[in-house]
């Protein structure tokens, strides 16, 4: 039995599935967010949220429903589109007049614009990524309601194009093998840290080795790591159980070094911060107060440990994700195939995981070396 606090109100989940009730907590409290959006915006939108929570993923339903409330107060409060003073007052006949022109200037408006609540002015900027993702939305916004009939035309060919790096465009960011070997040296031996650094890795380095371990050997996602519990692990058939987008759920084989990793963590460390908080959660990687770490915690702690291994400032260093890039770069260089690595990594397109098999970590380094010309120069004197 889970629970789950919106608008001061407290939900009670009673689990019947198999899934941990952190993983059902999660799922209903991107559920309760998307229906407490929906009932701020126009009825006439109940076709857009049918279409939204049955053809793409929660997350993104959230997303697309925050950018569309955004859209209606771009609307109200920057525009003379609507009379309305509230977006609930919206109407289907201001929509219908909106033109394609009008989505693109809201496009532009996005890339840079101010909040002013009275006490801070906060200034937002959005790369092409993001601003894609919110012409996405609004595009699909207004297809669907083309589609019922209830707007005259289709604007959506008029959207101006938003230029995005193509996937094999984007330079792949991972560490090399001696840089993983870096950064776990770090963590096992608290080598490069500051004094404050430290006193803290004094009482959490065997979280977060095992944390960088589980990283590196199964690119698994931030949310897939975040959301690990103790009964997740079945160390007796040397396996655990990850929950992937889409509903999925996926057996990953232990192999020894994690085992190793994980219970050294659980029986020596994990149990001192359970007993000192008196905590219980089924939660395998704990905050020192005995609740469950957070993203951020973890993003933080990666990118520690990594910018020791680059040898550059904290904030330089990589994301949860670029361990996942790691992984998938250091099993492709050590001969396996694609379409296992694919498997392992939850790619839902093999072409996803031929980025990391073309991809050289060191060939832009060997052609330049092949390059010295200044070195030449003195060797012919």
């Amino acid at each position: 039995m889970g629970k789950t606090t919106i608008d001061s109100k407290e939900y009670r989940i009673h689990n019947k599935s198999d899934k941990p009730d952190n993983i059902v907590e999660k799922e209903n409290q991107i559920f309760l967010e998307c229906q407490q959006i929906e009932k701020t915006l126009p009825n006439f939108l109940r076709s857009y949220f049918a279409y939204l929570k049955s053809n793409v993923l929660p997350m993104t339903r959230l997303a697309y429903l925050r950018d569309v409330r955004f859209f209606f107060n771009y609307l109200i409060n920057e525009t003379a589109l609507t009379d309305a003073d509230d977006i609930k007052q919206i109407k289907l006949e201001d929509l219908n007049e909106i033109v394609a022109q009008d989505i693109n200037l809201f496009i532009d408006y996005c890339r840079r614009y101010v909040v002013d609540n009275g006490e801070t002015v906060t200034i937002y900027e959005n790369n092409n990524k993001t601003l894609s993702r919110k012409k996405s939305s609004i595009s699909v916004l207004f297809k669907q309601l083309y589609r019922d009939g209830l707007i005259e035309k289709n604007i959506t060919d008029g959207f101006d194009p938003i230029r995005v790096p193509k996937p094999g465009e984007r330079e792949i960011k991972a560490l090399q093998d001696d840089e993983v070997m870096i950064m776990l040296d770090a963590v096992t031996t608290g080598s490069d840290l500051t004094a404050h650094e430290r006193a803290y890795w004094e009482k959490t380095k065997l979280r977060d080795k095992a944390i960088l371990i589980l990283f590196v050997t199964y690119g698994l996602r931030l949310s897939e790591l975040q959301q690990l519990n103790i009964s997740s692990f079945n160390f007796t058939r040397g396996e655990f159980k990850i929950y992937r987008k889409r509903d999925k759920e996926s057996i990953m084989p232990l192999n020894r070094s994690v085992q190793m990793v994980v219970e050294d963590y659980i029986r020596n460390e994990r149990i001192n911060v359970i007993q000192e908080n008196e905590a219980a959660e089924d939660a395998l990687f704990l905050s020192l107060q005995g609740k469950r770490m957070t993203s951020r915690a973890i993003r933080e702690l990666v990118k520690k440990y990594t910018s020791i291994a680059l040898n550059t400032s904290r904030k330089a260093g990589y994301s949860p994700h670029k361990l996942r890039a790691t992984a998938a770069t250091s099993l492709i260089g050590r001969g396996n195939s694609i379409f296992d690595v694919q498997a392992l990594l939850d790619h839902e397109q093999v072409t996803t995981t031929q980025l990391y098999a073309s991809h050289k970590m060191n060939v832009k380094r060997d052609l330049v070396n092949d390059m010295e010309w200044e070195l030449e120069r003195k060797d012919d004197k």
